[in-house]
């Protein structure tokens, strides 16, 4: 049976990593999903004595973002696909009056745009305009792969492809703190959804710009940032695990 593994669990058996568990991770800032996920394969199979052990995530974020990734081994990477298509929660900050290439504060400031016309009221007219189910591009600097190469790599090259929307669903979108330039949100979402995108046409739906600053992860269904690991008290653990006699 897969169990799940927070910072309020009982340590898990090494038996437990193999049969299948759960693991809920504060993901930091500058890391990928990629390397989290081999940074405990990696400790895993050191401490455990194997020489293959199967490690996945449940949906990537950003090396900009942080926030809830949720990890598996074992047998348990076999649930993965229905974990990722759960909702996901976000809470994050967008600049509005400017856009760069990737949509994120990841490239430079590209284009700037007025704000003076912005208004509450605009604000409000343009945040309702994105919930429910809205037509979505994904961002050029994404892993989406066209003609069998990421997205992202193209984009490197200057090349420009034209990607077909994706329909995904916002179920809240809400703008909780303004102080322009900078808009603070939180929204809950469909699987598939990329808060880039969001906040590029949220800025576009303002008669001006708008790129995403920051992301924080807080929630994947019923699963919430509140009962993840830290990273590297999860490292600490696991290298506390007894090692295979």
């Amino acid at each position: 049976m897969t169990k799940s593994m927070n910072a309020e669990d009982v340590p898990l058996a090494r038996y437990d990593f193999l049969a299948g568990a759960m693991l809920l991770i504060d993901k930091p800032q500058g890391w990928t999903s990629f390397d989290v996920v081999n940074k405990i394969r990696y400790k895993l199979k050191h401490r455990l004595g194997v020489k293959k052990l199967k490690v996945g995530h449940a949906g990537t974020l950003d090396p900009m973002a942080t926030g809830l990734l949720l990890a598996c081994t074992g047998k348990a990477t076999k649930k993965l696909a229905a974990y990722q298509g759960l909702d996901k929660e976000y809470t994050g900050s967008m600049i509005l009056g400017a856009a760069t290439p990737s949509y994120d504060a990841e490239t430079e400031v590209e284009e700037t745009f007025p704000t003076a016309h912005i208004t509450p009221e605009l604000l409000e007219e343009a945040r309702r305009r994105f919930l429910g189910e809205i037509g979505q591009v994904p961002p050029m600097f994404s892993a989406i792969k066209v003609d069998g190469q990421p997205l992202y790599k193209k984009a490197r090259k200057g090349e420009m492809v034209e990607v077909e929307p994706r329909q995904v669903h916002i179920y809240e979108f809400e703008l909780t703190h303004v102080a322009l330039p900078e808009v603070r949100f939180r929204v809950r979402c469909s699987k598939g959804t990329y808060i880039r995108s969001l906040a590029h046409d949220f800025g576009k739906a303002l008669g001006s710009g708008a790129y995403l600053a920051a992301l924080r992860r807080t929630r994947i269904g019923q699963f919430r940032i509140e009962d993840a690991w830290d990273l590297d008290a999860l490292v600490d653990y696991l290298e506390q695990l007894p090692e295979k006699s």
